[in-house]
């Protein structure tokens, strides 16, 4: 009988550095470089104005954050607007999905 063990870990080491995606390295870095560069072309900013340039780099911060069950903010945000706008149909299946009278 072919049982195969799988590490528990075997996704991880697909990723960047084990957590990042391309996509996450992609958002991380402008949201990096745009608050850089706000924070460089601002000499010496208001609170307010700091603020709004420390954006960028707190919002891709957020969307790269880890959640149970999804990879990250972004990737969650991602299924829900695909499931809400009607592009990707998930079918439920259960414990109980052979108790059904169709059978």
């Amino acid at each position: 009988m072919n049982q195969y063990l799988i590490p528990a870990n075997s996704k991880k080491s697909r990723l960047i550095v084990g957590f990042f995606t391309p996509r996450d390295l992609v958002v991380g870095l402008i949201g990096g470089l745009l608050t850089l560069v706000m924070l460089v072309a601002f000499n010496n900013p208001p609170f307010w104005l700091l603020l709004i340039a420390i954006m960028p780099l707190s919002i891709s911060v957020i969307l790269l954050f880890p959640v149970p069950n999804y990879h990250n903010v972004m990737q969650l945000l991602l299924n829900i607007f695909d499931y809400a706008v009607g592009r990707k149909k998930y079918y439920w299946k259960g414990w109980c999905v052979r108790d059904d009278a169709n059978e």
